[in-house]
């Protein structure tokens, strides 16, 4: 449901479908809402950001906040059908030590390689810390 502003152009671009003929279906309303409210060249910077993601230093869990916010800029990445090569995508975008555990898995089920690499990084993390604190114990004699 479209409200306010949204509300009032689809009104008018419905009645402009309708008048031209044009089916009125899922796709041809996303193409419409894009061209409206994310003109071309945006996408085209959206596009250019998703394929140059890398993770760097943030968690796991931010690089897929990221990559899920741009990937549907990328129909070749997103939707039915394109899910190894967004697991792919997906692991050439985590740093090295990360990619190097999960790149020859073969994982080709996006939301399981996410889940696996969210808790590998989640879990390197807390032994990081833990060491980092000192919590390898110490030796009294």
């Amino acid at each position: 449901m479209l409200s306010g502003e949204a509300g009032i152009w689809w009104q008018g671009a419905l009645q402009r479908m309708i008048a031209a003929g044009t089916h009125v279906n899922w796709e041809n309303f996303k193409q419409l809402f894009l061209e409206k409210y994310f003109p071309r060249d945006v996408r085209h910077k959206k596009q250019v950001e998703f394929l140059e993601l890398k993770q760097g230093e943030d968690s796991v869990a931010d690089y897929v906040t990221k990559f899920e916010d741009l990937v549907r800029f990328c129909p070749m990445y997103d939707g039915v059908g394109n899910e190894e090569e967004k697991c792919v995508k997906f692991v050439s975008g985590l740093r090295p030590e990360i990619k190097q555990v999960f790149n020859y898995q073969g994982i080709t089920h996006y939301h399981e390689l996410v889940n696996k690499c969210r808790v590998y990084d989640e879990d390197n993390r807390a032994r990081v810390t833990h060491y980092k604190s000192g919590g390898w114990g110490t030796h009294e004699e």
